[in-house]
């Protein structure tokens, strides 16, 4: 990395938010990330919502997943809460309860942000305070401590491309182990329900593809 430069991990998932930093000025990687929406050092990630999303991600209870799975991994979570007004789906006194849970039972922050370039700035001064100022360095998996054996296996499944919690459950689940989950062929893949063709190729293709050293823009351990 450039000298002064500051990188952040962004999800694929998240469209457009790597050009977003690249006019920051930061070195980007994009990354199926196994938690979190952008990691910005070792210690902070960030998880982004829209405000519908978050409303919705409050009612199907997947947002205290994410925050728990968060925690487990980095000690420093940020959930940004994008966009203006809301979407009426959750009163406001439940609104109130869900941003309370958000800090005080699951212990990260709250920032609200007007669009996706002011969810971009505050990431990117994130990183930068933490990059250059703290001098901490930048990992995509962050430390995940105190897991069972049965939570890293999930953790290492979750990695693979286009793989999330559900998904790695049920590959869990059929195959019964994390070595026959990677020595499975394509065609097994297809067993599993809802896993579809494109994800399986793309598992297998992770799995057997030849190694490329990545370029200098790439985080190291």
């Amino acid at each position: 990395m450039e000298e002064g430069k500051v990188r952040i991990a962004v999800d694929k998932r998240e469209a457009g938010f790597a050009e977003l930093f690249k006019s920051l000025g930061a070195e980007v990687e994009e990354a199926t990330l196994p938690v979190a929406d952008f990691i910005c050092s070792e210690r902070v990630a960030v998880e982004r919502k829209t405000r519908d999303d978050f409303e919705k991600s409050v009612m199907d209870m997947r947002l205290f997943e994410q925050l728990k799975r968060l925690k487990e991994s980095y000690p420093r979570v940020v959930v940004v809460v994008e966009g203006e007004g809301n979407s009426g789906m959750l009163s406001k006194e439940s609104l109130m309860g869900a941003y309370s849970s958000v800090l005080a039972d699951f212990g990260a922050s709250v920032f609200f942000t007007r669009s996706p370039e002011k969810t971009a700035e505050l990431v990117f001064y994130i990183s930068k305070h933490e990059q250059l100022a703290e001098k901490k360095p930048m990992r995509i998996t962050g430390a995940r401590k105190g897991l069972t054996i049965a939570q890293n296996q999930k953790a290492i499944v979750e990695m693979l491309p286009m793989v999330g919690p559900k998904i790695a459950d049920s590959l869990l689940e059929h195959f019964g182990s994390v070595w026959n989950v990677f020595n499975a062929s394509e065609e097994e893949l297809l067993k599993v329900e809802k896993l579809g063709e494109k994800r399986a190729r793309a598992i297998r293709n992770t799995i057997d593809g030849k190694y490329v050293k990545p370029s200098s823009t790439s985080y190291q351990d």
